[in-house]
């Protein structure tokens, strides 16, 4: 069955992902999907897709805006691009996504269990219930627009779905994953949580479970009077619900030293500079590439191996491969392909029975863990003033341009 894994508030933010952006997006997480998968299992990758903070940071190390409700369509939308021509041999499958996308779920689902041969009614049902619950069990202020779900070939599945506040302009993420669960409508969540929205309708609560036995004695009677008398000695009633802790990003977008653990980026920092000229020397003779990329191999590598509590900080992720709005400094495109080039020849390596690669990311994750207790390094604002003045030469872009050509802008401006 399925349990409410966690949610995330989110501020609204408008805008497309470009397409240069969108199609390494793909390329960069069907690659991870393939190490996650290499390493731990088909399970283990829904487990991640079901925990808010893990998604949120491989949104933020894919490029997108680390804080922003776009890293759900947009991370929803590349998995189903990239995973698309591997879900055959990787016997993942993404379905739904925004609007019209979400109201297509039952379709591919049917499609999906015709052509595998897991119970498609069984998971239509679930993917209706899971928006229901959200949508109508739970009144909390919003609006659902988007459904994404992920199912494996044995029929496990994950649900991300987001809602709209339009008043507050924030987006909340919903988790679902599919153990545990003895009920869809008693106690599904782990947790229902966020800032206070006020009075909370809660009728997956234990203890509403009187009212979902009245409602239904209600819809049996045919007196309007009757619903109408019962409504209003209801109303107000209901128990209050705990706030519990989950991710809640704020509303700046610029990313600030306080959004980051620098000890842990340090440790990625030291890492990368002790372990790289041991295991990437053929990559390091890339001139004005290679030591930059083993950075950003190092936070992806975070990605793949790290626990759950590793992703207190998504902002962190941020600093692998930028954001497209230059915050914390534009996308180096240069770098961007290269992480993508190493990984894409680790797994196909790996494939061949050939994982040394792989592995040598996963020392230099374990390797970044252990510095960070002792590492030290440059303060935030001088790593990301590092950043930004290496941008043109890492072809550093963003959806206001190639970052040379802004540095040209600003050098005929003085």
């Amino acid at each position: 069955m399925a349990k409410r894994t966690g949610s995330a508030d989110l501020p609204l933010h408008g805008g497309r992902v470009p397409a240069w952006l969108a199609t390494r997006m793909s390329s960069l997480g069907a690659v991870v999907t393939q190490a996650i998968v290499h390493h731990y299992g088909r399970d283990e990758f829904l487990r991640r897709l079901s925990h808010p903070f893990w998604f949120q940071s491989f949104g933020a190390v894919m490029g997108m805006d680390w804080h922003s409700s776009g890293i759900t369509t947009s991370v929803i939308g590349a998995l189903k691009r990239g995973l698309g021509p591997l879900q055959d041999e990787l016997g993942i499958h993404v379905c739904g996504g925004r609007g019209q996308h979400s109201r297509k779920t039952p379709d591919e689902l049917r499609a999906l269990g015709d052509r595998i041969g897991f119970d498609a009614v069984a998971l239509m049902r679930a993917s209706r219930l899971v928006a229901k619950v959200d949508s109508a069990a739970v009144q909390d202020g919003f609006d659902l627009y988007l459904h994404g779900f992920f199912v494996i070939n044995d029929g496990r599945w994950t649900v991300v779905q987001q809602g709209m506040n339009g008043d507050s302009k924030q987006a909340r993420r919903y988790h679902w994953h599919s153990e545990t669960l003895t009920s869809f409508v008693e106690e599904p969540h782990s947790a229902i949580d966020g800032p206070s929205q006020g009075e909370v309708v809660n009728l997956t609560d234990r203890r509403a479970a009187p009212s979902r036995s009245a409602q239904l004695d209600l819809l049996a009677s045919v007196s309007p009077d009757r619903i109408v008398d019962e409504y209003a000695a209801l109303t107000g009633s209901l128990p209050d619900q705990p706030l519990l802790p989950h991710l809640v990003m704020p509303a700046h977008h610029d990313v600030r030293s306080s959004d980051v653990f620098t000890r842990r980026l340090h440790g990625t920092l030291a890492a990368a500079a002790e372990r790289g000229p041991i295991d990437f020397p053929e990559l390091l003779l890339t001139p004005g590439v290679g030591a930059r990329t083993v950075r950003s191999l190092a936070m992806v590598a975070e990605v793949v191996h790290g626990a759950p509590y590793r992703f207190r900080d998504p902002a962190r992720f941020s600093l692998a491969h930028g954001g497209k709005d230059r915050h914390p400094y534009p996308v180096p495109i240069k770098v961007y392909d290269e992480t993508i080039r190493v990984l894409k020849s680790a797994v196909q390596s790996a494939k061949l029975g050939q994982d040394e690669t792989l592995q040598t990311l996963k020392r230099l994750d374990d390797q970044a863990r252990r510095l960070e207790r002792t590492a030290s390094g440059p303060s935030f604002q001088d790593f990301v003033g590092g950043e930004l003045q290496a941008s043109p030469s890492l072809g550093g872009r963003s959806v206001f341009g190639w970052e040379e050509e802004r540095s040209g802008l600003r050098t005929a401006m003085k």
